[in-house]
């Protein structure tokens, strides 16, 4: 009985029943799209775009637009113009990333400083705020979170063979080419999506971690996209309670959460964990 109440109390405030369900979808959208991120080695990316996105959210603020609007439209820009850069060549694709990111995170820095009371409202987009989303802002992360999931859905098998061979993926004469962008696109979204929940800073780790400690625990894709999107949803509403609870900041709990459950797979995993082989060479 106890426990019940602890979990239902804090859904007596609107807006936890809000941060709630954002923390849900957010859990699982970022780890389902942060396998394909791992799988491709494109973390570098995903934190790049993270930042690239700060000049759009800073314009939005001053043109008093919802800061996603900004955010969506800078980030859609730097993917494609990631992947532009990189296209041929000629430019490593992170030499593109390396120059993006910090031309981009450099210009909304320097906007940011002529914004004398912009402090507040920068530490909610750097370390999110997901107890301050609104109904509105709740709308658009579950409408543009379905339409990434069926995009991810409907595209899956091309998703697949671009992830694991990109060559064969030219031989079946796929748009690998258009695949690419979209997977980049899809990214920015994702990031757009889940920017007020863990914010610009922490927003690689709910990427990448969920995803990693799948990784860990099966190789099968839609296993480790099921099971990434489960560590990631309740690492979400653990932090979620946990910044409730015991007042700390609701992303940082979040991503913490993430890593702990991360750290008790690698050390533990039955078979390869190190502390599992460790215990299971001492005699009984």
């Amino acid at each position: 009985m106890e426990l019940l109440n602890w979990l239902l109390d804090p859904l007596a405030y609107p807006f936890m029943g809000r941060a709630l369900m954002a923390s849900i979808i957010v859990g699982v959208l970022c780890p389902v799209i942060g396998t394909y991120i791992i799988l491709q080695g494109m973390a570098f990316f995903g934190d790049a775009l993270s930042h690239a996105i700060l000049p759009g959210v800073v314009v939005a603020f001053l043109l008093s637009w919802p800061l996603s609007v900004g955010a969506l439209i800078v980030g859609v820009l730097a993917a494609v113009g990631i992947g532009l850069l990189s296209e041929r060549g000629e430019i490593r694709e992170d030499t593109a990333i390396g120059i993006v990111f910090a031309g981009s995170f450099a210009l909304g820095i320097a906007m940011i400083s002529t914004v004398r009371s912009y402090a507040v409202d920068l530490t909610h987009i750097l370390f999110g705020n997901v107890l301050g989303i609104a109904n509105r802002d709740l709308w658009l992360v579950g409408g543009l979170g379905l339409l990434i999931l069926l995009t991810v859905i409907v595209l899956y098998k091309e998703f697949l063979v671009l992830a694991f061979d990109p060559t064969l993926a030219v031989v079946l004469r796929l748009p690998a080419r258009f695949l690419r962008y979209l997977l980049l696109v899809l990214i920015a979204l994702t990031i757009v999506v889940s920017l007020q929940t863990v914010g610009i800073a922490l927003m690689l780790a709910m990427l990448v971690t969920p995803a990693a400690a799948a990784q860990l625990l099966t190789r099968r894709l839609p296993t480790m996209m099921l099971t990434a999107a489960g560590i990631g949803a309740f690492a979400n509403v653990t932090g979620l309670y946990l910044s409730f609870y015991y007042n700390v900041a609701s992303g940082p709990a979040m991503v913490l959460t993430a890593t702990a459950i991360f750290l008790i797979v690698f050390f533990l995993r039955p078979g390869r964990g190190y502390l599992w082989r460790a215990l299971v060479r001492v005699p009984a």
